[in-house]
């Protein structure tokens, strides 16, 4: 399986000027390509195919207007292109029902203006890591690296990020075989919320952080001084990445509260059940700010790509399955209940807390959809 691996890089004031220049020929690339589509589509010619646009760039290189397209790595100019591909095939897919998920949009032009700009180097360009712990790259330089962890194989490639905080970073794209981990017989049902992040149904909780609640002052401050400076000066630029940064501590810390979370729940567990929420849904409520910045979504998906690596089994309970009305001891279906009802008591004498009583429920409809899966009987035998 493949797997990401990010680094933070510093590069010098003249290889910040380089990626500047491979940012924008990469861009301009893209949209010269993107605009060949669309002018053949609209004149109803035959579709453009890659090597066809290959061959317009290498023509275009010797032209006296993009004579420049050729001081930066040609393999960065090759991936634009095959990210145009891609992005094409990923419309067309969606738009004949061959790719689930939601709609993806037909691709767009790219802006200089766009705060956050990325090329991708593969094995062709020959970058490298020396010994000294730079990242080579071609027509760039030896680049620092902030290493965090020693990279498990060699990487089939690399790109280098500039974000809207004016950061820099290096993604490597590496081959690892899946790590099974020794087997346990523990099993966990996880009801996720917003008061409280998460309750197991063996009791534990995770407090829920509100890391975008408890950052709101300084992001309001920092927000305040970007509008009361003048378009165009160079302070708002400056107030612009001060604004950026703030939303990228509260988004890092978000990720690392999400990364050690779900690698205990899934070191500690065979099998993991959770509930499958609509989080596109779920924000277009009134709790759309607390939605997005509790992380759902990236922490089901933490926790669906780490049990797939270390061999646990992670399931997803339909959206739609009354975890919150179910009595976990006598099976009765009660009424719904509003958001405010934390407790409630069933007539079978049994008096629940709603998260530990639907992670409960997620629990055992886990298992029986995974007996299910498995060519399991779900009902009791008779």
């Amino acid at each position: 399986m493949q797997l990401r691996y990010n680094f933070r890089v510093y590069p010098t004031p003249g290889q910040r000027i380089a990626l500047a220049r491979a940012f924008g020929c990469a861009r301009v690339v893209y949209n010269d390509a993107l605009a060949a589509r669309m002018d053949a589509y609209r004149s109803g010619a035959p579709r453009l195919s890659a090597g066809e646009l290959s061959k317009r760039l290498t023509e275009s290189k010797k032209s006296p207007e993009r004579a420049w397209l050729a001081e930066v790595s040609s393999v960065v100019l090759q991936q634009a292109l095959a990210d145009l591909d891609t992005a094409y095939r990923n419309f067309f897919q969606s738009v004949t029902g061959k790719r689930k998920g939601a709609r993806v949009a037909p691709p767009r032009f790219r802006s200089r203006k766009d705060n956050r700009q990325s090329i991708r180097f593969t094995r062709n360009a020959r970058f490298a890591v020396t010994e000294g712990g730079k990242l080579r790259l071609p027509k760039i330089g030896d680049v620092a690296v902030r290493w965090s962890r020693v990279l498990p194989s060699d990487p089939s490639s690399v790109s280098v990020v500039k974000d809207a905080a004016g950061r820099y970073f290096a993604s490597f794209v590496v081959e690892v075989n899946p790590e099974s981990l020794p087997g346990i017989d523990t099993e966990v049902g996880i009801d996720l919320g917003l008061a409280t992040f998460a309750v197991c149904s063996d009791g534990k909780t995770i407090t829920s952080p509100r890391f975008l609640r408890r950052a709101e002052r300084k992001l309001r401050k920092a927000q305040q001084a970007l509008s009361r400076k003048d378009k165009g000066s160079r302070n708002r630029v400056k107030a612009r990445v001060r604004v950026a940064k703030a939303h990228a501590q509260v988004a890092d810390t978000r990720k690392d509260f999400a990364h050690k979370h779900s690698t205990a729940i899934i070191r500690e567990n065979q099998a993991v059940y959770v509930e499958d929420l609509c989080v596109k849904g779920l924000a277009r409520t009134r709790l759309a700010k607390s939605v997005h910045d509790a992380g759902w979504g990236m922490f089901t998906r933490m926790l669906e790509d780490k049990s797939a690596r270390y061999g646990r089994t992670l399931v997803k309970v339909d959206r739609f399955f009354p975890s919150s009305r179910i009595c976990s001891d006598c099976g009765r279906v009660d009424g719904p209940k509003p958001l405010s009802v934390r407790t409630w008591s069933c007539p079978c004498g049994a008096v629940h807390d709603r998260d530990l009583n639907a992670a409960r429920n997620i629990l055992a409809a886990g298992r029986a959809e995974r007996l299910n899966a498995c060519g399991g009987l779900v009902s009791p035998a008779a």
